[in-house]
């Protein structure tokens, strides 16, 4: 058994040219480098972990049943690779939002620039931390009138596509003009607005639904129109409802409901960079262990 082992594993590695020289040393750093900033990037902390969980699992179990093929135990080497088969096709539509959001990072303009070239902690200015202060007045105005409000914070890799086919607007940020845009009887209420570089670019704004076939029947079109944002890019979505007044931010396909603003506050404040770099990591893992239920 050991001798087929060897002789798979010499098999599998028989077309690689192994010579040890500092070409081969730089090629296998360059991957990885890749892969770390990949896992840093878009990976760690996220759902998307269970993605890669899952496939070292599936290349595991695909490894053991050629094992078991190669010492003429074809029954169960043959079950074993079909079962693998199956689930990692099923996996695609598992991890459907998951793989959509991947792709609509790589597909977004400027990708390997900010992946690999972007770096350093952002250092904020008190005009971004007033604009918190107007932010937080709207939602507790929002919140007691039970206003319905969507308002998405585009980032690095965000919401481009769906922000221009809204009302350009391109103005500074401020309580009155939050309330205005989402006032019932105005046009641009219904859809959601999207803040871009402290400022409001746009408003009325479409955008796509989740598909999550999990989700709750109790959420509405604004709160899958938030989730489904947060799945196909890096923006974070600020919900109030209409129903209940209720105020929820969603990242990475996650919705988190809060019961103060003081909390919404200091999560704004690191999802708008104001943070340290440390108490955003923070955030986002508070973020990923508060999954929506309802």
């Amino acid at each position: 058994m050991t001798d087929a082992i060897i002789s798979l594993i010499q098999d599998v590695l028989s077309p690689i040219q192994w010579s040890l020289n500092w070409v081969n040393i730089l090629e296998v750093l360059f991957i990885v480098v890749i892969l770390l900033v990949f896992y840093q990037k878009f990976i760690k902390n996220t759902q998307s972990e269970k993605l890669v969980k899952g496939l070292l699992f599936l290349v595991f179990a695909w490894i053991i049943s050629e094992i078991l093929i190669l010492i003429n135990l074809q029954i169960l080497g043959v079950f074993l690779k079909t079962l693998v088969t199956l689930i990692a096709l099923s996996l695609i539509v598992i991890f459907q939002p998951e793989l959509r959001r991947l792709l609509g990072y790589l597909g977004q303009p400027g990708f390997i620039r900010r992946t690999f070239f972007t770096h350093g902690p952002y250092k904020p200015n008190e005009d971004e931390i007033d604009i918190i202060k107007e932010i937080i007045e709207a939602v507790k105005y929002l919140t007691k009138t039970k206003t319905g409000a969507l308002i998405v914070f585009q980032k690095d890799m965000g919401t481009g596509v769906y922000s221009d086919v809204g009302t350009r607007i391109d103005a500074l940020i401020s309580t009155e003009l939050i309330l205005t845009i989402f006032h019932p009887n105005t046009p641009l209420h219904d859809g959601a607005m999207v803040i871009e570089n402290n400022k409001i670019h746009s408003a009325g704004v479409l955008l796509p639904l989740t598909e999550d076939p999990k989700l709750s029947w109790k959420y509405g079109t604004r709160h899958r129109a938030a989730i489904g944002m947060s799945e196909v890019s890096d923006a974070a979505c600020l919900v109030v409802s209409e129903e209940t007044g209720d105020v929820s931010v969603c990242m990475d396909g996650i919705l988190k409901k809060y019961e103060d603003l003081m909390t919404l506050k200091s999560d704004l404040e690191a999802i708008l960079g104001i943070k340290s770099e440390n108490e955003q990591a923070e955030k986002r893992n508070l973020f990923n262990i508060m999954k929506s239920k309802d």
